[in-house]
């Protein structure tokens, strides 16, 4: 727990230590080839404890706490990047079946995953929808017959045709959570969440050479086969699924942010202190001294919204109706802060932040994916857009019928509450912010 969002003793020195951890782990990962999955690293992340911080990993598969995500992110990002995203990256691709999987998916792949020995993707993306969750293409073609059992008609099996593009652990990953279009309903309304195992007949993908030093891909699906047993939820509910998972996840991208904001400032501290110019060092100059200044206060804002969205997921168990605006102003935020904390890092340090190796350098790459995967900025500040107008409705209408009570009197007692044949409405917990999230991203994911 926090007290006004300043973290406990304990807190503090766990994140100190996963700093430490860190450290130790960064040998290991320089290892691997940019653009690869580190299968050796995510196995040291699985013996010391740290991907199951991110990914439930024994019954009865409790949530992952959003703020305890967001320090470990925040605290592997300063020391060895490449450790935090393989992190990230697992509890990301596993997220959906902690979320929906039935108690075999969960059983199957989610201890594998905690322990480093099982890869996850999460596979939205697509050549012509990225965030335009109404935009997908990857079609779900019904394949054998109809469960007589089921009122809604759903068929047995599926065929998946189509492409995912630009995710993350592509193709080298165990096993794809995939959202596929099923057709229940127009635009968000009509996908559906998969998992589907890496060697299925179909199945093909290929890496991406990208700016990013992680592992990226391109993913075909030529008829791909699966069956209720694969499905995540139920049919047409996959973008609930995914929104679910990306409100847990959107605030720890932040954390990610501010991780390297912190480790591209405290450099740029100790170059100003020991640099020599000009008849002394560059932090007796003003214009360094002050953008040095800004560069801290933008990252402690960065953190605390940070904090305050995960602090709002745990306190509500995830089912806040005001997470989507929460998630989204924090990753917003965030990242762009660490963009350009980075950038006035390197202009700090000059030329040698540019060469090969060195942190910034490192640092400049890594930091520029986060302002567009799980959801750029554009769509951030129309999400966040969308939930403000979505909220101000609703108090009105709030005040509007404290009004009515107040002024109807007796009069406003003598009509049944309920029309004849209705049923009360009661909504189960976190359906409010189940239909939210639909309504705030019913075409952005």
């Amino acid at each position: 727990m926090t007290t006004a969002f300043a973290l406990t003793p304990q807190q503090r020195a766990w994140c100190a230590r996963l700093r430490t951890l860190g450290e130790q782990l960064a040998p290991l990962a320089a290892r691997c080839e940019d653009g690869r999955v580190d299968r050796p690293l995510l196995r040291e992340l699985g013996t010391l404890g740290l991907l199951a911080r991110a990914v439930p990993a024994a019954p009865p598969w409790r949530r992952v706490s959003a703020l305890d995500l967001c320090l470990l992110r925040e605290s592997l990002a300063y020391s060895c990047p490449q450790a935090e995203t393989a992190l990230a990256l697992q509890g990301l691709g596993a997220g959906p079946v902690a979320d929906a999987g039935t108690a075999e998916q969960r059983a199957r792949w989610l201890p594998a995953v905690a322990a480093g020995r099982a890869v996850a993707a999460f596979a939205l993306s697509e050549p012509g929808a990225g965030s335009d969750a109404a935009a997908l293409a990857l079609h779900a073609e019904p394949d054998g017959g109809t469960r007589a059992d089921d009122p809604a008609g759903s068929p047995e099996g599926w065929r998946l045709t189509g492409t995912k593009t630009w995710i993350s652990n592509a193709p080298w990953a165990d096993f794809y959570t995939v959202f596929a279009r099923t057709g229940e309903a127009p635009g968000a309304r009509g996908v559906t969440a998969f998992l589907v195992p890496a060697d299925r007949p179909g199945l093909h993908g290929e890496p991406l050479d990208m700016l990013a030093p992680h592992a990226l891909g391109t993913l075909t699906f030529d008829a791909v086969p699966v069956t209720r047993a694969d499905l995540l939820g139920t049919p047409g509910a996959g973008f609930r699924v995914a929104m679910r998972t990306l409100n847990l996840f959107r605030p720890s991208v932040g954390a990610f942010a501010v991780g390297m904001a912190q480790a591209a400032l405290d450099a740029s501290l100790e170059h100003a202190d020991g640099r020599a110019a000009f008849g002394g060092t560059l932090r007796d100059l003003q214009s360094v001294s002050h953008r040095l200044a800004e560069m801290a206060t933008r990252t402690e804002a960065a953190r605390l919204l940070v904090y305050a969205a995960a602090c709002a997921y745990d306190g509500s168990d995830g089912a806040g109706a005001d997470l989507a605006r929460r998630s989204a102003m924090a990753k917003l935020l965030a990242t762009e802060t660490a963009q350009d904390v980075v950038d006035a890092a390197v202009q700090i340090h000059g030329a040698a932040a540019l060469q090969r190796g060195h942190l910034l350098e490192h640092l400049y790459r890594e930091v520029r994916a986060p302002r567009i995967y799980e959801g750029a900025s554009e769509v951030q500040r129309s999400l966040i857009a969308k939930e403000l107008y979505r909220e101000r409705s609703e108090r009105s209408e709030g005040c509007s019928d404290a009004r009515d009570a107040a002024s109807g009197g007796a009069g406003a007692e003598e009509g049944p509450a309920v029309g004849a044949g209705e049923a009360v409405r009661h909504d189960p917990p976190g359906a409010a912010a189940g239909r939210a999230a639909d309504e705030a991203g019913e075409e952005h994911l």
